[in-house]
């Protein structure tokens, strides 16, 4: 990928946004008001949940708790797709794409795309013993993997890696989010019509196959699964990877034991995950009248999941707020759960193990190096950091 992305500083601060510290606010609301009532845009109430149990009880019960709710806004922007589908319908159509994301191809990819990927990455920046590993290597690294998986090719990965990121940004800007929707449909329409002449080993080509109940799919359908495949495939790893690389360097003991015991790692992903959850809400709305956190919410509410919050309750997590790789394990919920549980999370661990442990094996003396910025975690509805100012030993 070329410097083309010069206008990638703004992209990155239009998608996380600026909330620093969310989780004051969360603690207070799980202790005082665990369910909030608020008036939303266009006359509906939104009601947000901020306890682990009550979170895990509304993602985990998708026969109450339906995924429809997503269908007005971010199905307008994606198109249809099993996001804010329900029962039959959604395990048939994420069957369809369930495939390119299955344990055994994705271990074929361990040696021949992903790991070739990311040392590609770090070769560039090696030899000056120093990098800002955000724009260098987390954003780039999982959006050229899910572009080669696609089908996409390397020529257009500077354009495509634009239009993902102002796709995922539909909440920060939804006009910018409808015309890269626009222009990934128009995009994916040519490379769909090339694959139906000439097959090729991407999931487009197995998409424009594909058949649902023994119909082929429509146009849209697809374009709606590709541009569904952003978020579930590249958007996870990339934040994933910066806010564990922040816990790291931030608590140089932690590092240093990952680094001498890479058994270690797998701990410290689930932790990053728990710490700073990339998705911090999850929407759902009720099909029935319920009652939440003793609150009475009716049929056809919209409920937001605050996973962040979640993540931090007290009840289920030992002093939640610390980043602590040793902690006693304990299920989070960063890739919520029940039948719409994120379908990129085994991509997103095996990119990040092997990311991690090549930067571990390359970037000898690894140091958070601030000088005039101030590097940290911030978003509301999506976090990660904004930049990773790193030196290392030159090799």
């Amino acid at each position: 990928m070329s410097d083309a992305l010069d206008d990638i500083d703004a992209l990155i601060e239009q998608a996380v946004g600026a909330d620093r510290d969310p989780y004051p606010e969360f603690a207070r609301r799980r202790r005082d008001s665990p369910l909030v009532a608020e008036a939303g845009f266009g006359g509906f109430f939104l009601y947000t949940v901020y306890r682990y149990a009550d979170v895990e009880r509304v993602l985990r019960d998708a026969e109450t708790f339906s995924s429809r709710v997503y269908a007005p806004a971010i199905g307008a922007v994606l198109g249809p797709s099993f996001l804010q589908m329900d029962g039959v319908e959604h395990q048939r159509k994420r069957a369809v794409v369930g495939g390119a994301f299955r344990r055994s191809l994705i271990a074929g990819w361990e040696d021949t795309l992903i790991a070739p990927t990311v040392h590609q990455l770090i070769d560039a920046f090696t030899p000056r013993g120093r990098a800002e590993l955000v724009r260098e290597f987390t954003i780039r690294f999982p959006i050229r993997i899910i572009a080669r998986i696609l089908g996409i090719p390397s020529d257009d990965y500077d354009r495509f890696a634009r239009l993902s990121i102002q796709l995922i940004n539909i909440a920060g800007d939804i006009q910018q989010g409808l015309t890269a929707s626009r222009a990934l449909g128009e995009y994916f329409s040519g490379i769909l019509a090339e694959r139906r002449r000439a097959p090729e080993d991407d999931v487009i080509s197995m998409l424009a196959s594909a058949e649902v109940d023994g119909e082929p799919m429509l146009d849209e359908e697809i374009f709606g699964f590709l541009r569904l495949l952003l978020p579930a495939g590249a958007e996870t790893t990339y934040r994933l990877l910066g806010n564990l690389l922040f816990g790291l360097l931030t608590h140089p003991d932690q590092l240093d034991a990952v680094r001498d015991d890479r058994s270690l790692l797998a701990r410290a992903i689930e932790e990053a995950l728990r710490w700073e959850s990339p998705v911090q809400f999850v929407s759902r709305e009720p099909v029935t009248d319920v009652v939440i956190a003793g609150r009475h919410v009716p049929a056809g509410g919209h409920i937001s999941c605050a996973i962040g919050s979640a993540n931090h309750d007290e009840a289920v997590f030992n002093d939640p707020e610390s980043f602590d790789i040793f902690r006693a394990p304990a299920p989070h919920l960063a890739f919520a759960e029940g039948p719409h549980r994120c379908l990129g999370e085994h991509l997103a661990r095996v990119e990040t193990t092997i990311a991690m442990n090549a930067l571990l094996d390359r970037l000898v003396d690894i140091r958070l190096e601030a000088g005039d910025t101030d590097p940290h975690v911030q978003g509301f509805a999506f976090r990660s950091p904004t930049s990773l100012p790193v030196r290392f030993a030159r090799s």
